[in-house]
């Protein structure tokens, strides 16, 4: 298993598949840097050479930024939206959808599970 920016890349997989094992990197991105070192997309990424290996992980560090790095700058972003109180921060804050969606019927994933709320009691109930 090669080793790219603390990650394993599984062996079995197309080289520009494996890449996107990488948190940061999509198809897109890894077909770009494999055609910048030269090699094939289609190659399993267990045969790829150490010199080739080294090179993939240059231009990554080069020219991206990923994994945790990536994942730290994003915190910073939503903790920004929070501190400033904008819309967005606020939609953060209370686990809600942030991008406009509808929330009535859906957004469970954003939402989480259902915390059911009781009724209004009915007018015969009060009167008796």
């Amino acid at each position: 298993m090669p080793r790219i920016v603390g990650v394993d890349i599984p062996n079995e997989k197309a080289a520009v598949i494996a890449l996107t094992y990488i948190h940061g990197i999509g198809r897109f991105t890894a077909a770009k840097i494999l055609k910048e070192v030269g090699v094939d997309p289609n190659t399993h990424a267990g045969k790829l050479s150490e010199d080739h290996v080294a090179k993939i992980a240059q231009i990554i560090d080069r020219d991206y930024t990923v994994e945790g790095q990536l994942r730290r700058e994003v915190s910073q972003n939503i903790a920004r939206l929070k501190d400033i109180g904008c819309y967005r921060g606020i939609r953060h804050r209370k686990g809600l959808p942030v991008r406009g969606q509808k929330t009535q019927s859906n957004a469970r994933t954003r939402k989480g599970k259902r915390k059911t709320v009781a009724g209004k009691k009915g007018v015969k109930e009060l009167r008796g």
